[in-house]
């Protein structure tokens, strides 16, 4: 796959203002440089790494891959595009979705308006002239690093994404471990082989999840520490069925639309069954989980339309998804250590291809961490609950600062100076998931506000950069130079997000949708619950001549 740098023009006083900067090359920064060019803006991408692909550049770890169909999990925005690419796989891995990415990058030519190992660093609101001045640094994985770059920008989008940023707890001892320590989020280009290895994973969320099975079958031994049971349904995975895919594709644009009116933008092959878990029988509730199981994937918790807003109703999906727990894992002791005893679906659900099954192996260990943390990690091994642990290598499945990490991480001021640091001291004020007040014509792609944690994220994309492609055109045609979330919306809105997730039982546990798994983040609870709600109040807005909003 093609990685080679496009020729760049060093920023200097002579040049143009861009009309728009991008920051990020994933999925979401390819599409909005595509939308800014098919509207003639000049519009530059800036990528810290060596590739496009964004987090499936990231994160190639042993069993990577998407947790939504691959039929679903792509671009809709193109015929011709969704017609010609062929998936191998019901769920995509993530080397394959490197190469959609790549593809897409080539067949709409857009290298040349995409600057790789570029990391920006400071961005600052110039009110003189209405122009994000931007400095990055060149340099990055695979070349040495170079002098400052300065930029002058009308407009920014963030497309930094909102599972971009490791999280590497602050373990005692970490660097005094003898051995290679890997994080899943940050994983070698070179495959790693653990054949022969004692290998300790901490952590089973999501990469947990997907990397345990595979680790399992080169490791000697594997010792996973789990401070919380993960909720896992079966994927189901396997080559990509032809009919399936035929039948999809005889009607893509009619199947998109379709999902456009799912809660989670997808999933409308097995659309939510509108009656309560309450008002059926034993048996048939039995039956139509089983039903959902057997499908596979994110299926089953729309078994019941209360199964997120009931906490009974919730429950009897929560033990369905125990007994299989206990049917699939042979000791008694282990299986009640991996069954959760939180909420079904207040925590990210993950996606099981054999997960479960692997701690029947006689190599791998569980170690329940919840009641005795780790102490340290040692030269050897680690430290947890007055025991001493030996491996050779350790990996670190401990996710990510979700959906404000990349941008909290930034020098970015916005007017008289605000710091994004400061604004969001209570968490990630927004207005629509797309503007922060204070911080004038800066957009951001499937960030806090927006409903991205809870779609098929490449969805969120198409609407954001929709939205923010009509709002540009609007602005121009308006001649209007600024537009910025006035501060009551802002206050209102993050209201409704918090009103809306109080409804349901996203509350009652504690997740990275509320930034609980980073000490000292604010406890907010960040992306909205909706989509077909969420897609209206957006063009409620546009039609008002962007209600909301200061234009200037």
């Amino acid at each position: 796959m093609p990685q080679t740098q496009a020729t760049k023009p060093t920023a200097s006083a002579a040049q143009p203002v861009l009309d728009l900067l991008i920051v990020g090359a994933g999925f979401a920064g390819l599409y909005m440089l595509y939308k800014a060019r098919q509207q003639g803006l000049r519009a530059q991408v800036l990528e810290a790494a060596d590739s496009v692909g964004g987090t499936w550049y990231h994160n190639r770890y042993p069993g990577a891959r998407v947790d939504i169909q691959s039929m679903e999990y792509s671009f809709g925005f193109d015929e011709a595009l969704q017609q010609d690419w062929r998936w191998s796989e019901r769920y995509a891995p993530a080397v394959e979705l490197l190469r959609y990415a790549n593809h897409v990058a080539d067949r709409f030519g857009l290298r040349d308006g995409i600057q790789l190992n570029t990391r920006v660093g400071k961005l600052v609101w110039d009110e003189a002239s209405s122009t994000w001045q931007v400095t990055s640094q060149s340099g990055g994985p695979s070349v040495q690093a170079g002098p400052q770059e300065h930029w002058q920008a009308r407009f920014v989008v963030m497309a930094s994404g909102p599972l971009s940023s490791p999280n590497t707890p602050a373990f005692k001892g970490l660097d005094t471990f003898k051995g290679p320590v890997y994080h899943t989020a940050a994983w070698p280009k070179t495959p790693v082989d653990f054949t022969g290895q004692r290998v300790a994973v901490i952590g089973t969320g999501s990469s947990g999840v997907q990397s345990i099975p595979i680790i399992a079958e080169q490791a000697a031994k594997l010792t996973v520490f789990q401070r919380t049971a993960a909720y896992a349904v079966p994927g189901h995975n396997g080559p990509l069925d032809p009919a399936f895919e035929a039948h999809i594709k005889s009607d893509y644009k009619g199947f998109r639309q379709r999902n456009w009116l799912m809660n989670g933008g997808f999933g409308s092959e097995y659309p939510p069954n509108m009656v309560s878990a309450h008002k059926v029988s034993e048996q048939e509730r039995q039956a139509r989980f089983e039903e959902r199981w057997q499908v596979g994937g994110f299926a089953l918790l729309g078994a019941f339309s209360d199964l997120l807003r009931s906490q009974e109703a919730n429950a009897l999906a929560a033990e369905f998804v125990r007994s299989k727990i206990r049917s699939i894992v042979q000791n008694p002791a282990t299986a009640r250590l991996l069954s959760p005893s939180h909420t079904i679906g207040c925590k990210r659900l993950c996606v099981d291809n054999g997960y479960y099954a692997t701690f029947n192996r006689p190599n791998v260990q569980l170690v329940d961490i919840s009641q005795a943390p780790i102490d340290e990690i040692t030269p050897q091994g680690l430290r947890t609950g007055g025991q001493d642990y030996t491996f050779d290598a350790l990996v670190l499945a401990t996710g990510f600062d979700a959906i404000t990490g990349s941008v909290m991480r930034l020098d970015l001021r916005g007017r008289s100076g605000l710091r994004i640091q400061d604004k969001w001291k209570p968490g990630p004020l927004n207005y629509l998931g797309l503007m922060t007040q204070g911080f004038p014509n800066m957009f951001h792609v499937a960030g806090a506000g927006s409903t991205s944690a809870f779609t098929n994220v490449m969805v969120s994309i198409e609407h954001h950069v929709n939205w923010i492609a009509d709002c540009l055109a609007w602005l121009k045609a308006q001649g209007r130079t600024t537009i910025e979330a006035t501060l009551q919306a802002e206050t209102d809105y993050v209201a409704h997000v918090n009103q809306v997730a109080a409804s349901t039982v996203m509350l009652t546990c504690n997740s990275w949708y509320l930034g609980a798994n980073i000490p000292g983040k604010p406890r907010m609870f960040m992306p909205l619950v909706g989509f077909p709600p969420y897609v209206q109040k957006c063009a409620e807005v546009a039609r008002k001549g962007y209600a909301g909003f200061d234009v200037a």
